[in-house]
């Protein structure tokens, strides 16, 4: 994912976490925002919960790699954070996107039509 479309700073983390709207699934937590920004911008977070740090890495990965492939797709003027859940670990790319575009279409961000 390119640098443009990732929330890189800790007080971005924050300020999404404590005044966005989250959306919950079994694999995935999304947490979202509004923004100023002329695109969308995605941060991946996985807790210690998750696993080792080879399991959270995993699924980090698995989560930039299913959001890559839908972020032409998506509605600009969004902050957005995923937070990997245990569950993840184990799941497949096609699992992992399918649960992502689950949340997005609850969460409004890509149109319900769209696959």
């Amino acid at each position: 994912m390119q640098r443009k479309f990732r929330l890189t700073r800790s007080e971005d983390f924050k300020r999404v976490r404590r005044t966005g709207k989250s959306y919950a699934h079994p694999l995935v937590v999304l947490v979202t925002q509004a923004s100023d920004s002329a695109h969308v911008r995605v941060g991946v977070a996985a807790g210690k919960t998750t696993g080792t740090a080879v399991s959270r890495n995993r699924a980090k990965r698995l989560l930039r790699e299913a959001m890559r492939s839908l972020l032409p797709s998506l509605a600009s003027g969004w902050d957005l954070v995923l937070i990997a859940r245990p569950a993840l670990v184990s799941a497949t790319l096609a699992e992992t996107r399918a649960a992502l575009l689950t949340l997005l279409r609850r969460a409004r961000i890509i149109p319900v039509d769209e696959s």
